[in-house]
């Protein structure tokens, strides 16, 4: 039997029984994640996220999970926290490229 590390470092490479590890990653990482809600208003949007502790290890005060995109758009984050800082981040230069490059904040449809 070939040994799992030998195998499942592409995305596009299947195991020898048919399987898609870095799919099956994916949705442990998804279980892992905890709830967030986004609900639109007529004047709004709120914004809700449970900061539950997955650690003793974790401190209370340093679990951020929303996020200012620009002065009108905002965020809100689950799962992985690498991931999610990495589009938030993404999503924040974006937005100021289109404020430099056009001179105004960016839209949202």
């Amino acid at each position: 039997m070939i040994p799992r590390a030998a195998y499942d470092w592409e995305i596009t490479v299947f195991s020898p029984d048919g399987r898609l590890f870095q799919v099956e990653y994916a949705r442990e990482a998804v279980k892992r994640g905890t709830t967030t809600v986004g609900i639109k208003f007529k004047k709004g949007v709120a914004l809700i996220v449970d900061k539950r502790i997955t650690s003793r290890l974790i401190e209370p005060s340093s679990i951020e999970k929303i996020f200012r995109i620009d002065d009108h758009i905002g965020c809100a984050t689950s799962g992985l926290v690498a991931d999610a800082r990495a589009l938030v981040e993404r999503a924040r230069i974006e937005a100021q490229i289109n404020r430099l490059t056009y001179d105004k904040p960016i839209q949202v449809k």
